[in-house]
């Protein structure tokens, strides 16, 4: 492999050419004329040539010298060029965007914002994995992650969204034929559908009165929060779930939210969580301040 010349040794020689001399070059760049002469030394004993005539008032190309400024201007032109294009680059939500959500969370809330975000972005394709598991986001090359709570990992950034709020809610057949409960201990004299990845038989609840704890009884429980949804518009019971699953459905009277003074103690804050990195994907941080947009301060389902 063959020595080569630096680009700061070619900023060096080109800008002396132009300015006619070292002192002139000097003020230039910002150096000593004393600077500007040891680079040029070097990058003549790099090269083994000469490369410029020197007097005391004015520097002149020598044949050789001539020919490398041609190659160097050229060569420092496409250097700037490709910087300038890779800095506007950094610049521009562009690329691949790979996201990943809960499915119910996912598939009801992020998916049918992707058109618009797509629409102002037309330079980013997202590819969206809907999993119930806890993806790790470095070994499978996730942007954004959307979930309850923060993570515990401290090589992650989370930005809270929203508060996952979960309400207990029937749909009116159901309360038209076995009554309405109106506190939660009357929670007991009816059939509740349980979502058993988030709760057991025993519901808790606190509020501006204390908290409380009830015991439940069910005929149907399922890892799902869409089959516990599905049920209760059936009819089938009491369900507790999260607004943004059966916000739209409290909205339009399908179902009713019961005992509203009386929150659940194990709601959670909604992250947009991403890989902590020196300069953070423009494609990553455009998707983020686009979920606070419109999830932000109040979420759509419960506007």
């Amino acid at each position: 492999m063959g020595i080569t010349a630096s680009s700061l040794e070619m900023t060096v020689f080109v800008t002396a050419v132009d300015a006619g001399n070292f002192s002139a070059a000097a003020r230039v760049l910002g150096l000593t004329p004393s600077a500007v002469s040891k680079q040029i030394s070097r990058l003549e004993s790099r090269l083994g040539a000469r490369l410029l005539n020197r007097s005391t008032r004015r520097t002149s190309l020598t044949d050789v010298g001539r020919d490398f400024y041609d190659r160097s201007r050229t060569i420092l032109a496409e250097i700037d060029e490709a910087e300038r294009a890779v800095g506007h680059a950094s610049d521009e939500p562009r690329g691949a965007l790979r996201v990943t959500a809960s499915i119910s969370f996912g598939q009801r809330q992020i998916v049918p914002l992707v058109p618009e975000f797509v629409s102002r972005f037309p330079d980013i394709r997202v590819d969206m994995v809907v999993s119930d598991r806890v993806i790790d986001l470095v070994d499978e090359g996730i942007d954004v992650a959307v979930r309850v709570s923060a993570p515990a990992d401290s090589a992650l950034i989370a930005r809270q969204l929203l508060p996952d709020r979960r309400v207990v809610c029937a749909a009116p057949a159901y309360l038209a034929a076995h009554g309405t409960p109106a506190t939660p201990e009357e929670l007991a004299a009816h059939n509740a559908l349980i979502y058993s990845t988030v709760y057991s038989d025993t519901w808790r609840f606190g509020g501006s009165s204390g908290s409380t704890a009830v015991r439940v009884s069910s005929n149907f429980a399922a890892n799902s929060g869409e089959a516990i949804r599905d049920l209760a518009l059936q009819g089938a019971g009491i369900a507790r779930l999260a607004t943004f699953l059966v916000g739209p459905d409290i909205k339009s009277g399908r179902l009713v939210e019961l005992l509203p003074d009386w929150r659940d103690p194990q709601e959670n804050i909604i992250h947009a969580v991403y890989p902590s990195r020196r300069l953070v994907p423009p494609s990553t941080r455009a998707f983020v301040d686009f979920l606070v947009e419109k999830l932000t301060p109040v979420p759509p389902w419960e506007a």
